[in-house]
């Protein structure tokens, strides 16, 4: 599949995502289908780091369980920092991001998806957030100046780039010198099966798109950045924590559930630290 119509495929999947009422788990029946996997945001966003505490804390409808870590964990936001979420969604991180860099700061929200948008402002509209904006841009293109940003972050997003080199070298030029790059993101331990790096459906749901763990880090290291490191790692549950093969075989339709299940036992959870020099 050429570069385009993976694009294509991912934004329609996320403009359906963003017009549900639900989040990533659209109906029950499609909940494994899609990036979240497990059919509760909330369960979601304990499983992945997030607090109730920090859950509760932006507009209802922000948190669409599409994530894969919290980078804010990580990210050492400091008063005054910008910041530029890369594949922003309803804008979760970036509100979570706003009152801890605050009002002489800004939080940037970049994505592709015009529904995701109109979903985010919505949201930054009914918080109040005076310090968030969000812009419509590839992770790949940043409609961002040279050196703005004092941290970047992503969440389960540079996973469905289908030019990972490039959104790291983006990330960069975009970064002040001493700069910061935060992301959670899907890294595979072992190749993928070959029906599944076929899938569209796998693509969109942030398993065939993603890198060996290795391939990732060296990728972010050829993007200039210094002090790679990988700060935490987990396992990543694909549907259920112990999902049959009628849930595998969910995942990607028409797919053979061994390949499926042998996907969803490459994938890992990982928090990426670096710094541009």
């Amino acid at each position: 599949m050429d570069h385009e119509s993976i694009k294509r495929s991912v934004r329609d999947h996320y403009a359906t995502v963003a017009r549900s009422e639900n989040g990533c788990c659209v109906s029950p029946a499609v909940a494994a289908t899609n990036c979240c996997g497990l059919a509760d945001v909330r369960a979601v966003g304990e499983a992945i780091g997030y607090s109730n505490e920090e859950m509760a804390a932006v507009p209802e409808g922000a948190n669409l369980g599409l994530g894969c870590g919290n980078p804010l964990a990580f990210a050492e936001l400091r008063e005054g920092d910008v910041v530029v979420d890369l594949g922003a969604g309803a804008g979760f991180d970036c509100f979570l991001a706003a009152p801890r860099v605050g009002a002489a700061g800004r939080v940037i929200g970049v994505d592709m998806t015009h529904d995701m948008l109109e979903r985010a402002r919505a949201n930054a509209r009914k918080g109040g957030y005076t310090n968030v904006e969000f812009r419509l841009g590839e992770i790949e293109h940043l409609p961002v100046a040279d050196a703005a940003a004092d941290r970047v972050i992503s969440n389960c997003v540079i996973n469905l780039s289908p030019d990972k080199p490039q959104v790291f070298r983006e990330a960069l030029r975009v970064l002040k010198p001493g700069g910061l790059l935060m992301v959670s993101d899907l890294v595979l331990l072992r190749p993928l099966p070959e029906s599944v790096l076929r899938s569209v459906e796998a693509y969109a749901g942030c398993i065939s798109g993603a890198m060996l763990k290795e391939n990732y880090l060296r990728a972010i290291r050829e993007a200039g950045f210094r002090e790679v490191a990988v700060v935490a790692e987990s396992a990543y549950p694909i549907g259920s924590v112990t999902p049959d093969a009628s849930e595998l075989a969910a995942l990607a339709e028409g797919l053979p559930p061994e390949d499926v299940r042998a996907a969803a036992e490459s994938v890992v959870s990982v928090k990426v630290r670096a710094v541009k020099p």
